[in-house]
C-alpha cells in the first residue's frame, strides 16, 4: 500500500511538473486576437491575412472577430469578452464605435492584455495602449489639396461628402476634416463633421464604407443638388458606389472628381481607370504584423510598442496616388500603386 501511494505521488509530480512548465512558442503558448470592423471590406481582409501570417510565422495563436457591418459595435464588445476570457495576451481592434469600446477595452487592460487600436484610434487615443495607424488626417489633407489644386477655381465647387456612419468613429472624423482642411475649407469644430457652414458643400451622408451605401449616399446628395462636381468618399467600396449613381444618373463623364482612401488594388485601378481621380494608400498588412509583434513582445518581457516620434501613435505611412500629379501635393503613379496595394 505504502509502495503504491509513493506510485501515485510520484506520477502526481510529474503531472504537475508538465502542467506548469512553460509552453513553447510553437504549441501556441502565446494567444492574440483581431477583431476588425467587418469580413467584407478587402481593408480588413488584407489586415486578417497579415496577422494570421505574422502570427503563424512566430507561433501564436490567433483569433479572428468582426462585426457584420461597419458600426457593428455589440459584436465587438462580445469579442472583447471573449478575449479575455481565453486568456489572450492582446487584442488589435479596428474598432467601429470609437468612444463606448473603451469601457470594455479597460477591462481587458486591467486583465493584463495589451490593446492595440488599428487603422483607427481610440477616444481617447490612451484608451490604447499603442495605436498602428494611416495619419488618417494627412491621408484626407493630400486628396484635399490635390482636389483644390485639379478643380482649380474652388469658390465653383460643390462638394459632396460620403462619410463612415453617424456615430463619427474617429478616423471618419480625421479623414473628412484633413480633406476639407486641404480643400481649404473652414472645419469649425476640427472634432466632428458636417458642423460646417460653407454652401459648397452640399450635404453629409453616412455609407457604412460600402459600395451600397456610397451608392445611397450619392443619389440622396444629388437629389438634393444635381451640380454636384466634387465628391469626398471615407473608402474606395464607398467611391465605387459614388460612382454607379453617377453613371445611373448620365454623369459619369460629367469630369466630376472623386477622390477617396485606402489604396486597395481595385481602388489604384480605378484611379488608372480615372474614375477616382486621386486615394491615399495605407498599409493595412503592416499594421496588422506589426500588432502581432508587439503581442509577442508584451507576453515575452512586457515591453509595449514605442510610438513615432513627435506623434501620439506609430504612423504606418501614406502615398497620394494619382496619375494626374498636382504641383505642390507630392504623389506616385498607379504603377508604383499597383506595386504596392493590397487586396
Amino acid at each position: 500500500m505504502r509502495k503504491l501511494s509513493l506510485v501515485l505521488a510520484s506520477l502526481m509530480a510529474v503531472a504537475f511538473t508538465f502542467a506548469t512548465l512553460p509552453a513553447k512558442a510553437g504549441s501556441h503558448a502565446i494567444e492574440a486576437c483581431l477583431i476588425t470592423k467587418t469580413d467584407i471590406n478587402p481593408f480588413f481582409v488584407k489586415m486578417k491575412e497579415g496577422a494570421k501570417a505574422k502570427a503563424d510565422e512566430l507561433g501564436i495563436k490567433l483569433s479572428t472577430f468582426a462585426g457584420k457591418i461597419d458600426g457593428d459595435h455589440e459584436t465587438q464588445v462580445k469579442a472583447v469578452e471573449t478575449c479575455i476570457a481565453s486568456g489572450a495576451s492582446g487584442i488589435l481592434i479596428a474598432a467601429s464605435d470609437t468612444k463606448a469600446i473603451t469601457t470594455p477595452l479597460q477591462q481587458a487592460r486591467d486583465a493584463g492584455l495589451l490593446v492595440i487600436a488599428l487603422d483607427t484610434p481610440l477616444e481617447p487615443i490612451t484608451a490604447a495602449d499603442s495605436t498602428f495607424a494611416t495619419d488618417n488626417f494627412k491621408a484626407g489633407q493630400l486628396i484635399g489639396e490635390w482636389a483644390a489644386s485639379s478643380f482649380g477655381d474652388t469658390s465653383k465647387a460643390i462638394i459632396a461628402m460620403l462619410n463612415l456612419n453617424i456615430s463619427q468613429p474617429s478616423v471618419d472624423v480625421l479623414r473628412d476634416q484633413g480633406f476639407l482642411t486641404g480643400f481649404g475649407i473652414d472645419t469649425k469644430d476640427i472634432n466632428r463633421w458636417g458642423d460646417e457652414d460653407d454652401p459648397r458643400i452640399v450635404g453629409n451622408e453616412p455609407t457604412n464604407g460600402n459600395e451600397e451605401g456610397g451608392r445611397d449616399a450619392m443619389e440622396k446628395l444629388l437629389q438634393k443638388n444635381p451640380d454636384i462636381n466634387v465628391v469626398y468618399t471615407l473608402n474606395e467600396p464607398a467611391a465605387a458606389g459614388a460612382y454607379e449613381a453617377l453613371k445611373a444618373a448620365g454623369k459619369a463623364d460629367d469630369g466630376i472628381l472623386i477622390v477617396s482612401v485606402d489604396g486597395g488594388c481595385p481602388g489604384v485601378q480605378d484611379v488608372k481607370d480615372g474614375v477616382i481621380g486621386a486615394t491615399s494608400q495605407q498599409y493595412p498588412l503592416l499594421m496588422a504584423s506589426l500588432g502581432v509583434e508587439a503581442i509577442k513582445a508584451w507576453a515575452e518581457n512586457g515591453t509595449k510598442p514605442a510610438n513615432t516620434p513627435g506623434l501620439d501613435f506609430f504612423d504606418t505611412g501614406v502615398n497620394l496616388v494619382t496619375d494626374q500629379p498636382a504641383s505642390g501635393v507630392p504623389s506616385i503613379d498607379t504603377k508604383e500603386g499597383m506595386d504596392r496595394c493590397w487586396g
